[in-house]
């Protein structure tokens, strides 16, 4: 049976997302069926989810404005996996750091934003990824990259100049940069296919 993934449209890289979630499916012989969420009720039909980036407070303002929110947050209360990326990651922590960001509290982090600098301190890092398929670098791209400054109850999988860029907090992953900028599809078949599939009901369905 074909998953259902979802990809949270209101900003940023969604069709990269779209793409990176299909390689890592069929890298693992998976079948998926990606849907762009622009508006509620798509998201209980989903089993894995993505979040990526563009502006946080803008991002903030849509999926509650929306009605999305609320149904991400239960996705999550159902052990599904949620992927959010840059300004994903900023939306999805318990605390952004910013009055203009109603974060949607399904990561236990407090993010910094633009710690790493503006746009034009873009750069591009080998990482060490813990729960990556093998020991190669993950090459992460930063733009305007948030910092994860209190871990609280995520566990960290990647750091960059001291500071944690990669954390899991249960079904929950959430990244610093944008592994969809990239032809390296591990970061995606880390959240949503290197799962104990006992504990994700989506991972239940056959291939």
């Amino acid at each position: 049976m074909s998953l259902t993934a979802g990809v949270v449209a209101v900003q940023g890289d969604v069709e990269e997302h779209a793409d990176a979630i299909e390689r890592a499916a069929r890298a693992r012989g998976r079948d998926v069926d990606v849907r762009e969420i622009r508006t509620a009720g798509i998201v209980p039909d989903c089993d894995l989810l993505a979040m990526p980036g563009g502006e946080s407070t803008t991002i903030s303002r849509l999926v509650h404005g929306e009605g999305i929110a609320p149904e991400i947050r239960a996705h999550v209360e159902a052990n599904k996996p949620l992927l959010a990326t840059c300004a994903g990651l900023i939306v999805a922590s318990s605390d952004a750091g910013d009055d203009r960001v109603d974060e949607l509290g399904v990561l236990g982090a407090t993010v910094e934003r633009n710690a790493f600098g503006r746009q034009k301190d873009s750069f591009e890092a080998p990482l060490s990824v813990d729960g990556l398929a093998d020991d190669e670098p993950y090459p992460a791209v930063f733009i305007r990259a948030p910092a994860i400054a209190e871990v609280g109850d995520a566990e960290v999988l990647a750091s960059w100049d001291g500071r944690p860029v990669a954390v899991r907090d249960g079904p929950v992953v959430g990244t610093s940069f944008h592994p969809e900028l990239t032809p390296d599809s591990r970061i995606h078949g880390l959240t949503f296919f290197e799962t104990d599939a006992a504990s994700v009901p989506a991972l239940e369905k056959s291939p």
